[in-house]
């Protein structure tokens, strides 16, 4: 398992190394440039100089990417070319901990919500359960997510007042968990529809799959009721597949994020990148970046793992 463990995070390099070459040459070569977007217009030339030469902007990309690359294996992400004088990752650890929150929360909902409809549907193969099912499936498919997000605001939140529109607690209130979970829902709701249909439409296909198989027939000749054959003896391989199709979803609510993030006023990495983005703050965006590739990668890991402990035929 060690060994396994390392061979992944080796491969892992060059993956990290690649997307941050990719998203530093992109984002270079977009309009505009933070001298653009901070400094006035009418600034003199000196001034701007001044300015390009302090955060090394005149340097060639390859040698910005080199100085950036050094700083990063040091662990330094850096200062924010917009907040003068707050590094990088103080900026992001700090919202960090709200992103991992609504992802963890909106991948709790995928999944208890997403698995059992499968399990249903498949068990109900062609009848209107499943028909209904699949449509709605095909509809979360088919609809983005900050659409829906807006059609809940304008639902739930303005028309009924049952959850709030924004933000992650009540303003001048004492903490509390109730309150923090009210704020939690809409976004992490919204958040999950982003797979949930693949993830349902994954769960059917696979259920479907393991109940043709020849020892679910024969659990059921020995007399078991149909609950125990297909929960004891049919869940746990129909899930091993989706174990690897939900690392695969990782990236995906890594970027549902982003959208989600700024409609309900979440403040955390995705917001944040945004912010960055039209502001056009290098290095923010880089760290970002980075931060949400090794989550990726590791997500993806464990993933792997997970799905070679399910699975004893899988060597390490």
């Amino acid at each position: 398992m060690l060994s396994y463990i390392l061979r992944r995070i080796i491969m892992a390099v060059p993956i990290l190394i690649g997307i941050s070459i990719l998203t530093f040459s992109v984002m270079h070569l977009a309009p505009g440039s933070p001298t653009s977007m901070l400094l006035a217009p009418d600034i003199g030339p000196e001034v701007r100089i001044a300015f390009e030469e302090r955060y090394g902007l005149n340097d060639p990309i390859p040698v910005q990417y080199v100085k950036w690359m050094g700083a990063m294996i040091q662990g330094d992400m850096g200062y924010s070319l917009v907040r003068v004088g707050m590094p990088v990752s103080e900026m992001i650890m700090n919202r960090l901990p709200n992103t991992l929150i609504l992802m963890g929360a909106s991948t709790i909902i995928a999944i208890v919500i997403s698995i059992p409809l499968g399990i249903i549907s498949a068990r109900r193969q062609y009848t209107v359960t499943d028909y209904s099912v699949t449509f709605g499936s095909f509809v979360g498919i088919a609809t983005p997510n900050f659409w829906i997000g807006l059609l809940l605001i304008m639902w739930l939140s303005v028309n009924l007042g049952w959850f709030p529109s924004g933000g992650t607690h009540t303003l001048n209130e004492p903490f509390s968990i109730l309150d923090r979970l009210h704020h939690l829902f809409l976004p992490a709701l919204v958040l999950a529809t982003a797979d949930m249909a693949g993830l349902t439409r994954y769960s059917r296909s696979s259920m479907l799959e393991v109940i043709r198989q020849d020892y679910m027939r024969t659990a059921r000749a020995k007399g078991f009721t149909e609950n125990t054959v297909i929960y004891k003896h049919g869940l746990r391989n129909g899930l091993i597949p989706i174990i690897t199709i939900f690392g695969l979803m990782l990236p995906s609510f890594f970027a549902g994020s982003v959208v989600v993030e700024r409609i309900f006023a979440w403040p955390g990495i995705g917001d944040l990148l945004i912010t960055s983005v039209f502001q056009r703050d290098y290095p923010v965006i880089m760290g970002i970046t980075m931060i949400s590739a090794v989550l990726v990668v590791l997500g993806n890991l464990l993933a792997d793992i997970a799905y070679a402990i399910f699975d004893p035929r899988i060597e390490y």
